[in-house]
């Protein structure tokens, strides 16, 4: 990762890349998360979120991005990403720069299609977490590719174990895996290239 790259280079980026397309099926529910940054003094962070552990939530204790699925109300999905947001962790995106979208990502254990919308952060914000986020943290955008974070593990989704490829973050936190994994490598890849990878991220891996 450029640690020169900013908001501008990086929307031009998004921009430019190819975005995949495939049928999905009819039963699949819209969801939609954002992938936010800042800037500090040694490049990009990224933000992320610690899932709240509740029974009955598939995505239980994981690390994800702040979203959840499109509601009525929502005029379109990035709506849906920047109100999600608001009430999970109190950001107001609208504050923020936009910077571009994601290829879709469609859940390979659950029926969704989750859309990813970037966003770049210049001022201070005040966190505040409903009951669905545990905590919430920062991470370096270049510490993501360092190869000793990146391990085959295993996790658990509904109880049962599963054998994913993840990145290790902190030593107390989970590992970055699923549908977050797959956003954040796509975003890497795109920044890092110049362009769309050659994996289809809107389909199940």
């Amino acid at each position: 990762m450029e640690h020169s790259l900013g908001f501008t280079e990086i929307s031009q980026r998004l921009a430019h890349a190819r975005s995949v397309s495939s049928t999905v099926a009819c039963d699949h529910k819209l969801a939609a998360v954002a992938l936010i940054l800042r800037e500090n003094s040694c490049g990009l962070e990224l933000f992320f979120i610690e899932r709240a552990r509740h029974p009955h939530d598939p995505w239980s204790g994981n690390i994800g991005l702040p979203g959840g699925r499109m509601e009525l109300r929502d005029a379109d999905l990035r709506q849906t990403a920047e109100r999600e947001t608001m009430e999970e962790v109190g950001i107001d995106l609208r504050d923020a720069s936009y910077l571009g979208r994601l290829s879709d990502v469609v859940g390979a254990n659950l029926p969704v299609r989750v859309a990813c919308f970037v966003y770049g952060l210049t001022g201070q914000v005040e966190l505040e977490f409903s009951h669905e986020v545990h905590d919430a943290f920062w991470f370096d955008l270049h510490a993501l590719g360092e190869s000793h974070r990146h391990v085959a593990a295993t996790v658990h989704f509904e109880g049962r174990p599963v054998e994913a490829p993840a990145i290790l973050l902190h030593q107390h936190r989970p590992v970055l895996w699923g549908i977050t994994y797959r956003l954040v490598s796509q975003f890497r890849q795109i920044v890092e290239a110049g362009a769309a990878p050659a994996i289809p991220y809107e389909l199940p891996l």
